[in-house]
């Protein structure tokens, strides 16, 4: 099983009511979720660890989850509130507006984590979770207890409109990105963590404190990979874009996607990835993030999209 652990809530997405007027519709979502839907689409065996409400949002959440065949027994149920985000959209490209404050999601604790089955071979980490507390901390603690015996892998996937105390965050960064075994960013994620450069320059930068493999995304461009030897672009899909929303989340649940289909999702089969394995990962991520990008919303595609 690959675990996503992390935010989940719920998308308020820009709509037009039928007499015209301007509203929201909500839509299960958040990155780390996003990812977890991405992966059972693609017949990854997929859980699902978060904070998840009671209340009717939370209902919508495992729902969704239960209809992509993800696994959602390890999350942490309480009657808390589901968090939201109001996505505003400019020619494709999303900007959210989040309610977080005391919600299920927000307020879980070290002490709530669940031991993990066996069957757990890779944790996946990231999005707006990490920046704030208490559940920032619990995540971390988690990766930290974890990242000795499984497969890591971060997206911080960094929103800065979210972020609080930015010295606190970027700490906690730095943290989980040495002990992540793959990390993953978008080329202004990179940049905005370590300043302007060239992407493999910076890459290489965050190579030498612990990871074994990058990947750094540039949208419509295409992705790049980079391990102690090896530096690897594979250019995006020609497709016709109606929004991002989702994008990076699907490309990342490809990647790992791709290692599982290779029997390769082990820290030693991580740190000793060749070429071809490399591509594969590039290759898939690129794939299913271009339909992605082809439809409204975070809708993944399902494995037999791919064939």
């Amino acid at each position: 099983m690959i675990l996503s652990c992390g935010e989940a809530l719920i998308d308020m997405l820009p709509r037009q009511s039928t007499a015209g007027e301007a509203a929201f519709a909500p839509y299960a979502g958040g990155s780390v979720f996003n990812t977890a839907i991405a992966l059972g689409r693609l017949g990854v065996r997929a859980g699902f660890l978060s904070g998840i409400s009671t209340d009717l949002f939370g209902a919508a959440l495992t729902e969704t989850l239960a209809a992509s065949n993800v696994d959602a027994r390890l999350a942490i149920r309480s009657d808390r509130p589901t968090t939201l985000a109001f996505v505003k959209l400019v020619d494709g490209h999303a900007s959210y507006a989040f309610y977080d404050e005391n919600t299920a999601g927000r307020m879980i604790l070290p002490d709530d984590l669940p031991v993990l089955p066996a069957a757990v071979q890779a944790l996946f980490f990231g999005g707006i979770s990490l920046p704030v507390d208490p559940c920032g901390g619990t995540y971390e603690a988690l990766m930290a207890r974890e990242a000795a015996s499984r497969v890591t892998m971060i997206d911080p996937n960094i929103r800065p409109g979210f972020i609080r105390d930015e010295a606190a965050y970027r700490a906690r960064l730095a943290r989980m990105i040495a002990l992540a075994d793959i990390v993953k960013l978008s080329d202004e994620d990179l940049r905005w963590l370590e300043g302007p450069g060239e992407i493999e320059t910076l890459a290489r930068g965050l190579l030498t404190r612990g990871p074994k493999l990058i990947f750094v995304t540039e949208g419509g461009t295409g992705a790049h990979a980079f391990s102690a030897g090896l530096s690897l672009f594979e250019p995006a899909h020609r497709v016709t874009v109606v929004d991002t929303v989702g994008a990076g989340d699907t490309f990342n649940a490809g990647v790992l996607a791709a290692l599982d289909r290779a029997g390769r999702l082990s820290k030693a089969d991580v740190a000793a990835a060749d070429a071809a394995l490399i591509s594969a990962c590039l290759k898939l991520g690129n794939a299913a993030a271009a339909i992605t990008v082809s439809r409204a919303g975070a809708n993944p595609p399902w494995a037999e999209e791919l064939q």
